[in-house]
């Protein structure tokens, strides 16, 4: 099982053999347990549910402590499921390590994006606003007209207008591992993740697997 909780350290940049800098994001992933094994015959799928983060026993509720001691794991803060392929084996305790991925692997990096709050058009979809001049005193990032008075006369659903701005999961997805650090828990994938620093971020063997030829001369 390719799989593991982590979370966001922050960027930087590593050096590869050709002496080229390759900014990456350090994500400190696992130790992680698996707390739970779905099977088809159970529950109609394959899944494995991951713990992250020891924390201390107040901070969670009973049905949590509960659930956790079934497999005599410690208390964690966090507890994920991600889906097994057909050839992943996984047993309830098992602890996930960052050893699980190699350098070149393709993985896919899931987290909630950084929360702006309350947006206007300008800033959530980038409109250009209303013209500076002529008369238009109070239009300059006003979103203009969002719908005909004839004919359609509505509002068109998904209609782009101001609202809540962030704080949705994304994944940047085909992403190159680029180091991988058994000793500290550390994990280096090319190019940035979403979140902020700190934030929980879920790393899967990539969906899409395309080899990617971003060095000059390949």
């Amino acid at each position: 099982m390719k799989a593991i909780l982590g979370k966001k350290v922050g960027m930087t940049q590593i050096f590869d053999e050709r002496g080229e800098a390759v900014p990456v994001t350090v994500i400190e992933a696992g130790p992680c347990y698996v707390a739970q094994v779905k099977t088809v015959e159970q529950d109609g799928y394959r899944a494995a549910q991951l713990g992250f983060d020891e924390v201390k026993a107040r901070k969670l509720t009973g049905g949590e402590k509960g659930h956790l001691s079934r497999n005599d794991l410690p208390p964690l803060r966090h507890l994920r499921e991600v889906p097994l392929g057909d050839d992943d084996e996984v047993e309830e305790g098992q602890k996930v390590l960052v050893d699980v991925f190699e350098v070149g692997d393709r993985v896919d990096v899931a987290g909630l994006s950084k929360g702006r709050g309350f947006a206007g058009g300008v800033k959530r979809y980038g409109f250009a606003g209303g013209p500076k001049t002529h008369g238009q005193s109070d239009r300059h990032r006003a979103p203009g007209s969002i719908g005909g008075t004839t004919g359609t006369s509505k509002v068109w659903k998904g209609q782009r207008m101001a609202g809540r701005m962030g704080n949705a999961r994304v994944t940047a997805q085909n992403l190159r591992v680029e180091l991988v650090d058994p000793e500290r828990n550390l994990l280096a994938v090319r190019g940035s993740v979403p979140g902020a620093r700190g934030g929980l971020v879920e790393v899967r063997r990539a969906r899409k697997s395309r080899e990617l030829t971003t060095r000059r001369g390949e």
